[in-house]
C-alpha cells in the first residue's frame, strides 16, 4: 500500500489542492504566479516562502507537504484550514497571547456567540462551528483580560464555553490533541467561574474525549462522577437541571455499553428513561438537548453496543418522525445511523441501505465525519450491488473489486 511519504511533495500539494480548486484558484489563494504553483507540483521549484504560502493556502502543516507525516484521515482542505485556526486560538489564549487587534465585547454578545456555536454544531455543521469558535476564544478572552479581579467569574463561564465548544469539534472530527488541550483548559476555565454545574459539564466533556480515545475504564469513572455530582432533588429540579442530567446519565449509559456491562447500563437507562419521563417534552439547556424522545432514540444505539438487536428494534418500532422532529439536527441524523445499524445486525440489508442512503445524501457534510456510515456498510453481506456500491461513494469507501460483499460476523466496535 502507497504511503503518503511515497509521493513527490508536488504530488501531495496537488492531493492536498483536491479536484474543486485549480491552479489558478491556488495562486490567487496565496497570492503566487500560476507559474509557481505549476512548477511546485511539477517538483521543480519550491522555496521556503512558496512551501509556507502554500502551507497556509491549504490549511495543512509543512510537514505534511513534505512527507513527514500523513494528512488526517477524510479531512477536507476546509477543515484543515478550520483545525488550524482553532488550534491557534485554543492554544494562544490559554498561553495570554491575544492579537493586537483583538477587541473586548459585551458579556451579552459572547453568551449570543456561544448559543450560536451551539447552534451549529448541533446542526451538524461542524467546520462552520469550528470557524466560529476561533474568533470566538478571541473575544472571550479579550473579554476576560478586561475586567477586574474581583468580577471575572462571568468571564470564566463564557471562556470555559468556547474551550468545551472548541474541544467536541475537535473530538469529533478526530483531532484527537487539540480536543484533550481545549478540554483541558475549559476545566480550568470552569472551575474558575465558581460554577459547579458548568464544571460537571466540562468533565463529561473530558469523558466524551476519554470514550473516542478507547479509554473506556477511565470514560467512565468520569461519567460517573459527573452525573453524580449533579443529581437534582426530582421533585424540585428546573427543567435545566433535569436536562444536564438525563444526558449525563445516558451518557453514562453510553459508556458502560461499550464496556458491555449490560447491568450498569441498564441501570443507568432506567434512569435515563425516568428522567425523560418526568420532563414530559425536550428541553434544551447548556448546550445539550434532553427528554424523553432523546432518551428513547439514544436507547436505541445504547443497546446495539450490547449486541440486543431486537431491544433495539422494538424501540425504533416506537419512535415516529413526528417525535423525532423535536430533536436537534445531529441527534436525528444519529438516530436514522442507529436505525441502519440495527437493520443491517438484524440481517435486512436493503433496508438498511435504503435508510443509510437516505441519510447520507440529506447530510453529506455532518457524514463524512462520522464513522458509522462506513461501519454500517461493512456489515451487509447481501442486497442491492448497485445500491451498495453508491453507498461506498458517498461515504468514500472503495467498493470490493469482485462485486460481492462478505458478511461481517462478530460485533464491530463503534
Amino acid at each position: 500500500m502507497t504511503q503518503w511519504s511515497d509521493y513527490s511533495t508536488g504530488e501531495r500539494i496537488q492531493f492536498l489542492r483536491g479536484r474543486d480548486v485549480s491552479q489558478v484558484q491556488l495562486a490567487h489563494m496565496t497570492g503566487l504566479s500560476v507559474a509557481t504553483i505549476q512548477s511546485a507540483e511539477q517538483d521543480r521549484r519550491l522555496t521556503l516562502p512558496t512551501l509556507m504560502a502554500l502551507s497556509d493556502a491549504l490549511g495543512a502543516d509543512i510537514s505534511v507537504i513534505q512527507g513527514q507525516q500523513a494528512p488526517r484521515r477524510k479531512m477536507a482542505q476546509d477543515d484543515r484550514k478550520m483545525v488550524r485556526a482553532l488550534s491557534s486560538a485554543v492554544h494562544d489564549t490559554a498561553a495570554g497571547i491575544l492579537p493586537e487587534t483583538a477587541e473586548p465585547v459585551t458579556l451579552d454578545e459572547l453568551t449570543a456567540a456561544t448559543a450560536r456555536c451551539w447552534e451549529l454544531y448541533w446542526k451538524g455543521r461542524y467546520v462552520e462551528a469550528g470557524a466560529v469558535c476561533a474568533p470566538f476564544l478571541i473575544s472571550a478572552a479579550a473579554y476576560l483580560r478586561e475586567q477586574p479581579a474581583d468580577a471575572r467569574t462571568g468571564g470564566w463561564a463564557v471562556l470555559a464555553d468556547a474551550y468545551r465548544i472548541s474541544a467536541y469539534v475537535a473530538n469529533l472530527i478526530g483531532v484527537r490533541d487539540l480536543a484533550y488541550a481545549a478540554i483541558g483548559h475549559a476545566q480550568v476555565a470552569a472551575d474558575r467561574s465558581a460554577d459547579e454545574m458548568r464544571s460537571a459539564l466540562v468533565a463529561s466533556g473530558r469523558s466524551w474525549v476519554y470514550l473516542r480515545d478507547a479509554r473506556l475504564s477511565d470514560a467512565l469513572k468520569l461519567a460517573e462522577r459527573s452525573a453524580t455530582a449533579i443529581e437534582p432533588r426530582f421533585s424540585s429540579a428546573t427543567p435545566a437541571e433535569l436536562t444536564a442530567y438525563g444526558s449525563h446519565i445516558n451518557f453514562a449509559a453510553v459508556v458502560a455499553s461499550r464496556m458491555g456491562n449490560k447491568e450498569l447500563a441498564a441501570d443507568y437507562l432506567s434512569q435515563s428513561h425516568a428522567t425523560g419521563a418526568r420532563m414530559t417534552r425536550e428541553h434544551r439547556a447548556h448546550g445539550t438537548l434532553f427528554g424523553p424522545v432523546s432518551a428513547t432514540t439514544q436507547a436505541v444505539g445504547i443497546n446495539l453496543s450490547l449486541g440486543q438487536t431486537g431491544k433495539a428494534l422494538k424501540l425504533i418500532d416506537s419512535i415516529h418522525d413526528e417525535d423525532t422532529s423535536a430533536l436537534p439536527k445531529a441527534a436525528q441524523n444519529r438516530f436514522q445511523m442507529d436505525k441502519a445499524l440495527a437493520l443491517a445486525d438484524a440481517r435486512l440489508w436493503d433496508r438498511s441501505l435504503d435508510t443509510l442512503e437516505a441519510a447520507l445524501r440529506e447530510v453529506p457534510d455532518w457524514a463524512r465525519h462520522q464513522t458509522l456510515p462506513s461501519v454500517i456498510a461493512e456489515k451487509v453481506g447481501n442486497g442491492s450491488t448497485a445500491r451498495l456500491r453508491r453507498v461506498h461513494k458517498l461515504i468514500g469507501m472503495r467498493p470490493p473489486i469482485d462485486g460481492g460483499f462478505a458478511r461481517a460476523t462478530g460485533k464491530t466496535a463503534l
